[in-house]
């Protein structure tokens, strides 16, 4: 079993920063990937960034690309997801989730979720 908790969320203006923590405790988590996703009102759950157990390799919305980068520390057990030039568009729930294999798009694929935490961009 992996537990996992978000922090980091907050509101912020378009164009500013936030950077998202994702802490794991449980079995070994640097077996894992992980992968970040985001859910606004009304809309389905979609991928944002996602990461393999050793970090050696990453994938990213088109929306996100050259905005956010997901990193990870194993020694730490927990995974980033530095936010940058926000939009209003970003706004949404964002979820981290384990698997342990390769990292996927797909959130069911995804055993292990956090409660969330929510990001809010003004304009």
């Amino acid at each position: 079993q992996v537990q996992l908790v978000e922090s980091g969320g907050g509101q912020v203006q378009a164009g500013g920063s936030l950077r998202l923590s994702c802490a794991a405790s449980g079995r070994t988590y640097s077996n894992y990937a992980t992968g970040w996703f985001r859910q606004a009102p009304g809309k389905e759950r979609d991928v944002v960034a996602a990461i393999t157990w050793s970090g050696s390799s990453t994938a990213y919305a088109d929306s996100v690309k050259g905005r956010f980068t997901i990193s990870r520390d194993n020694a730490k057990n927990t995974v980033y997801l530095q936010m940058n030039s926000l939009k209003p568009e970003d706004t949404a729930v964002y979820y981290c989730a384990a698997r342990l294999a390769t990292y996927s798009r797909r959130w069911d694929e995804y055993n292990y979720w956090g409660q969330g935490t929510q990001v809010t961009v003004s304009s």
